[in-house]
């Protein structure tokens, strides 16, 4: 009763969209916001957000039929380039601010950075140890400016298990999670070993998915969505459902008609909240 969680898409869903193209297809599924990165055809310009974030904050969101979810700011070109796990690059929190301030203008509530990655000669405690220091002043940046900063357990990265990303949560106080369950069932973690996570979330991504697979269509996973939006309401999770499928050259995604899958998501997130 009275839930207030409610449904935004992620821009690199359609990689062949423009941003406003993809927000209107949004708009006309009824999903009620999006999500906004650096990637294909959907992209924001990276150099404008750094160089001229309020600016373009304000011009972005006045130009979309639909407000803005979350931005997700990647550091360097790819993972591992300029990754949180690796020596401070001051750069790093300097672009931060800057994408903090764009996600104010643009009206975002979160901006999300990923953890690090292991780097050449490292060990995962010197990772989880060099990525706790790079986002404490993340964070506090992120609490002056307003907006909250949110880590993406992936894989690959530093937090490959519930209890890494659990500790390094609490490391750093005032940071939170987007959870993503699909990271975790590809690894082979259940989903009564994710649900507490639930807890520590500021921002959701939702696909389905099996072990060893990242992401499946909706029949073809083992992800109990009911069950999941479930614990988030049990929690007071209180802000962003983002559906998440991917359509990626490349990868198994590829295959996936990304625009039936985001519908079908849609239609199991209305049926638990409306009960039909």
């Amino acid at each position: 009763e009275g839930t207030k969680i409610k449904l935004s898409v992620s821009s690199w869903s359609f990689p062949h969209l423009t941003l406003t193209e993809a927000a209107k297809v949004a708009h006309a599924l009824e999903i009620d916001a999006i999500d906004v990165g650096y990637f294909f055809s959907t992209t924001l310009d990276k150099q404008r957000v750094l160089t001229d974030p309020e600016r373009y904050g304000a011009e972005i969101a006045g130009g979309l039929p639909l407000p803005i979810a979350n931005l997700f700011h990647l550091f360097g070109d790819d993972l591992h380039d300029r990754n949180l796990a690796g020596p401070i690059n001051p750069q790093n929190l300097i672009d931060l601010k800057s994408a903090l301030f764009f996600a104010k203008s643009a009206g975002a509530p979160s901006v999300f950075i990923l953890p690090g990655m292991i780097n050449p000669r490292q060990g995962r405690s010197a990772a989880l140890a060099a990525a706790t220091e790079a986002l404490k002043p993340m964070v506090d940046a992120g609490q002056d400016i307003g907006v909250d900063v949110l880590i993406e357990p992936h894989l690959h990265g530093i937090l490959n298990s519930p209890t890494l990303t659990q500790e390094l949560i609490h490391a750093v106080p005032g940071l939170r999670l987007v959870l993503d369950p699909s990271h975790f069932v590809a690894m082979g973690y259940r989903q009564e070993e994710i649900d507490p996570l639930v807890d520590l979330a500021g921002h959701v991504h939702l696909r389905q998915a099996r072990p060893g697979l990242i992401q499946t269509k909706m029949e073809e996973g083992i992800i109990d969505f009911p069950g999941f939006f479930g614990v988030l309401q049990d929690c007071g999770y209180d802000s962003w459902l983002s559906t998440e499928f991917e359509h990626e050259v490349g990868t198994s995604s590829q295959y996936d008609d990304v625009l039936s899958e985001t519908v079908k998501m849609r239609d199991c997130f209305r049926s638990w909240i409306n009960g039909f």
